[in-house]
């Protein structure tokens, strides 16, 4: 990780007309453009197999944590050499959407990922990442870009403190700017307003059957101050269960889990249940 890290760098492109700051490195640039090759003709008549079949080109990618925290200033970070479960998520998703939209270019990536990672779609400092999955799920669903299912599937409203953060900020370097522990104050604020919906997890099992291949799947959790702990991506497999296809801290790498979801939330102390939406 230290010598991935030694030849990072940060350069100015403008896709589509916008500037952006991107950070990459003459590696990660190439393992876009071979992924771009490898997933070409991945393209699914259902979104869901979409989604499945190109999470699927990712096995084996290490679990890297906080790939993101890197540099002063926050830029779009292109790592495809280490992934946590969140830009598993987010690349899995920009990829497929490549694929609907007949793109095969670096820069149609780029405004991908960034449409999916920030607030509205648009890279304006730290505070503007999709910090919370909670409020990711719900900026992306606005976006038009996935639903929330949750609540058609058997999941209830719950309100809960969101303020992890801002509790931990010796934990988030770029939390020692003031501006910017002030913009995510702001952000907890909002979703402390805001109901969050959740599948309990004594439910998964009875409601299975309504969850498909594709959906992303967010685990909701007790910890004081926080809204979900990992994600993910449901796939039917063989034996007809949904499992996760994720980048797992278990085996520190992208897998598939042995035990079908319902049944593997259940050795997960803090969970509560999970939150469900739909890539459209």
């Amino acid at each position: 990780m230290k010598k991935l890290l030694s030849v990072l760098f940060i350069f100015t492109i403008i896709p589509c007309g916008i500037c952006q700051e991107i950070t990459c490195s003459p590696e990660d640039r190439a393992a876009v453009e071979n992924k771009l090759v490898e997933i070409d003709e991945l393209l699914q008549g259902d979104f869901g197999a979409t989604m499945v079949s190109v999470g699927k080109t990712f096995m084996k990618t290490p679990y890297v944590a906080k790939t993101l925290e890197i540099g002063d200033t926050e830029t779009l970070v292109v790592n495809l050499q280490g992934l946590d479960c969140t830009t598993f998520v987010e690349n899995v998703l920009a990829f497929s959407m490549l694929l609907k939209q007949q793109e095969n270019s670096f820069e149609a990536y780029l405004k991908n990922l960034e449409t999916i990672r920030y607030k509205n779609g648009a890279l304006d400092g730290y505070a503007s990442r999709l910090h919370y999955f909670s409020e990711w799920i719900a900026n992306n669903a606005e976006k038009g870009l996935i639903k929330d299912i949750t609540g058609e599937i058997g999941g209830e409203e719950i309100t809960k403190d969101i303020n992890f953060m801002s509790t931990h900020r010796d934990i988030y370097p770029f939390l020692a700017d003031d501006t910017n522990f002030s913009k995510i104050k702001d952000s907890e604020n909002f979703l402390n307003n805001q109901a969050i919906c959740v599948l309990a997890q004594d439910k998964i099992a009875e409601n299975e059957h309504l969850i498909q291949s594709g959906d992303i799947i967010a685990f909701a959790t007790s910890i004081n101050g926080l809204d979900v702990t990992h994600t993910g991506i449901a796939t039917r497999e063989t034996d007809g269960r949904i499992h996760l296809l994720h980048a797992s801290t278990g085996t520190m790498q992208v897998e598939i889990s042995k035990k079908p979801l319902a049944d593997y939330v259940k050795g997960i102390k803090s969970n509560t249940g999970i939150m469900v939406a739909r890539p459209n």
